[in-house]
């Protein structure tokens, strides 16, 4: 009996998607460009390593895949690298909401939604005309800024300006700049369960502005050092129990939200509010992300959280493939799916192929 299969791209957070596929019984592909899917190669729980010239290769690879009835787990990297309007476009099976896509990549929308579902925001400002003299220092972040990329911060009017004009980038969002603790809450909406479950949080470590903070004070004076917010690495965080409720509430209100603004279905899967704590305990949700994010790659084991929802390991993408499997057991694959939902037989666990390796003619 042939496994269900379930393919993502080569980047992000692949190996925790195809790793939990793997333990939830499906066979798993990836596809990567050539070069970068020697990776994917090193592991044994892979099925099948598919390269590609470049990720413009991979539209090409929709009919094999719908044909291989396979179903497709987005992660941060399919709008990045294969953009908006081809995520849109997809024929193939692809889980969760692409109806979404538009909310999160455009930050007015985002805006919109975060303020419709009443969780608290730091101010915003549509023109630099509008922030207050006590309203800086604001950091600006274009649209679409890959983990943190475009990001800067400025500390008056003048500065601001300068850095506009040297930005070159007309789509950006100003927002004030709050000084807190960063705190990013890895949520799973449920629709076989009709739940949201917090699976775990993390923080994330910039550059250079987490290296910032070890600099004395009269030494950052002398080399006036330019902040930089891109994202290298993530280390794991457990928030106070007496907050979580209001994380569990204020996920929920987007949930809820969403199903009014975007889509009647709403969205479902993993989902991250990222948010600052301030010293009065209170949360700021500077961004939402509609996908796994690479945080969750810290708990491929499970979480302190995941553990009081599951009695095994659970990671977030060992989580969307129960979700899947389940969905299908109860015969609501359509529920979880967008494009084509794939014809699948009943699972077979026991039954295991040999690791593949396949390279496309065109990648040689």
């Amino acid at each position: 009996m042939t496994r269900p299969l379930i393919a993502t791209l080569g980047s992000h957070s692949a190996l925790q998607i195809l790793r939990g596929a793997h333990d939830e019984g499906f066979a798993c592909a990836v596809v990567a460009p050539a070069g970068k899917d020697t990776l994917y190669r090193r592991y044994p729980f892979i099925d099948e390593v598919i390269a590609i010239p470049s990720y413009d290769a991979f539209e090409a690879l929709e009919d094999d895949l719908i044909a291989r009835q396979a179903l497709l787990v987005p992660h941060g990297s399919f709008v990045a690298y294969l953009g908006e309007t081809t995520n849109q476009t997809l024929r193939a099976g692809y889980y969760g909401s692409r109806a979404v896509l538009r909310w999160e990549g455009d930050r007015d929308l985002q805006r919109e939604w975060l303020t419709a579902a009443d969780v608290p925001m730091p101010a915003g400002f549509a023109t630099a005309d509008d922030i207050g003299a006590g309203d800086w220092p604001v950091i600006v972040k274009t649209f679409g800024a890959a983990g943190g990329q475009g990001y800067f911060l400025a500390r008056s009017r003048g500065h601001l300006d300068d850095q506009l004009a040297a930005l070159g980038h007309d789509r950006y969002t100003i927002q004030r700049y709050i000084v807190g603790v960063t705190l990013y809450v890895h949520y799973f909406r449920s629709i076989v369960h009709d739940r949201l479950e917090i699976l775990s949080m993390d923080r994330r470590y910039e550059t250079n502005v987490d290296g910032l903070g070890r600099l004395p004070w009269h030494v950052q004076q002398a080399v006036e050092p330019v902040p930089s917010y891109v994202v290298v690495g993530n280390s794991p965080l457990v928030l106070r129990e007496s907050m979580l409720e209001e994380a569990y509430r204020m996920g929920e209100r987007v949930v809820a939200t969403a199903s009014d603004l975007i889509d009647p279905r709403g969205f479902w899967g993993p989902f991250c509010l990222e948010t600052i704590i301030t010293p009065d305990l209170r949360f700021h949700v500077i961004e939402i992300s509609c996908r796994i994010v690479a945080g969750t790659n810290l708990f491929v084991d499970g979480s302190p959280y995941a553990a009081l929802w599951f009695d095994e390991p659970m990671s977030t993408g060992r989580r969307i493939a129960r979700e899947v499997r389940e969905a299908h057991a109860a015969g609501r694959l359509g529920d979880v799916v967008t494009g084509h939902v794939p014809s699948w037989d009943a699972f077979d666990r026991t039954s295991r192929t040999d690791h593949i390796d396949r390279i496309d003619e065109a990648a040689r």
